[in-house]
């Protein structure tokens, strides 16, 4: 797979003009209202790059990491530093809006480069883009329209500064409008929470949970096509717990069921829910029920 490690290099393989700042590049679109629009079609590849980018005209389907997406509606996205791109010529980037590149090193020594980090919106998969309304539509587009004049202006002692102001603004920005996106999904939220457990159960009961082991959220965040990240947020923000609580809540609850059968030692039900080490289960029972699993088994027996 090519790896561009410049910002440079990736934007001459896109086809498109080269920075007037070796760190960064800012698009908005021309006086025919598009912007620059990149080579037709691209196996798949990395940079070392952040990508924000607003697309409002776009047909056909770009595949970023495992999803497709279709941006016939538009949407603005987020791209992290080594995520995987592919798209191919039955994408039209007849695009509106405005794109933004930055090199990671674009941010050392600035407050952002360990801010950005909490933005998970930079994990999700394009399917998870962020739909803006007219009214945060133009907030958006007037925050780029200032880094774009600062980009362009003789850069100097304030100019870095200055845009890094106005990035760390765009981003704080989409973090509201991405709260406000979860909280009118959520129904759909509700409905991943159910499709979740629904998977967990299939799980369990076609005993690969003995055969095969715990799944890894990476996994099941691919059963149900969506990322990690976007996975975790939705489920916290629905319920207040992560994918990682969600799945050990599951596996006490199925072990409470498991050791009220005489015949199966703590270990063995361990193992049967996957865990390869019978301490490390006991440690997280006791954890989430504040008994360990041999002594809430005697308190049931008592009762």
């Amino acid at each position: 797979m090519q790896h561009f490690s410049t910002l440079s290099s990736y934007l001459e393989y896109l086809e498109l003009p080269g920075p007037e700042h070796p760190m960064l590049s800012v698009f908005t679109a021309t006086s025919d209202g598009f912007l620059p629009c990149p080579k037709e079609s691209s196996p798949p590849i990395t940079n070392d790059c952040y990508t924000i980018s607003f697309k409002k005209i776009v047909k056909g389907n770009l595949n970023y990491g495992r999803t497709k997406y279709d941006f016939t509606n538009g949407a603005l996205f987020f791209i992290g530093p080594r995520q995987v791109l592919q798209w191919d010529d039955a994408v039209v980037f007849e695009q509106m809006g405005f794109s933004i590149n930055f090199h990671e090193d674009f941010l050392k020594g600035t407050d952002l480069a360990h801010q950005i980090r909490k933005y998970g919106f930079f994990s999700y998969s394009t399917n998870e883009a962020l739909h803006l309304s007219p009214k945060e539509e133009r907030q958006m587009e007037l925050i780029v329209e200032n880094i774009h004049l600062e980009y362009q202006n003789n850069h100097d002692s304030f100019s870095k500064e200055i845009i890094i102001s106005h990035l760390s603004t765009l981003l704080k920005y989409a973090e509201r409008f991405y709260e406000r996106q979860f909280m009118n999904r959520a129904e759909l939220s509700s409905t991943l929470l159910e499709q979740f457990h629904q998977l967990l159960i299939d799980y369990f009961e076609s005993g690969r949970l003995e055969k095969e082991g715990i799944p890894s959220i990476q996994d099941i965040a691919s059963n149900l096509n969506v990322s990690q990240r976007y996975l975790s947020d939705s489920l916290k923000r629905e319920t207040g717990k992560t994918t990682i609580e969600h799945l050990h809540s599951y596996l006490i609850d199925e072990a409470k069921n498991m050791l009220l059968s005489p015949t199966k030692t703590v270990a063995e039900v361990a193992y049967e829910l996957g865990f390869e080490n019978p301490p490390y289960f006991s440690r997280l029972f006791k954890k989430k029920e504040g008994v360990s699993p041999t002594e809430y088994r005697d308190r049931y027996r008592m009762n």
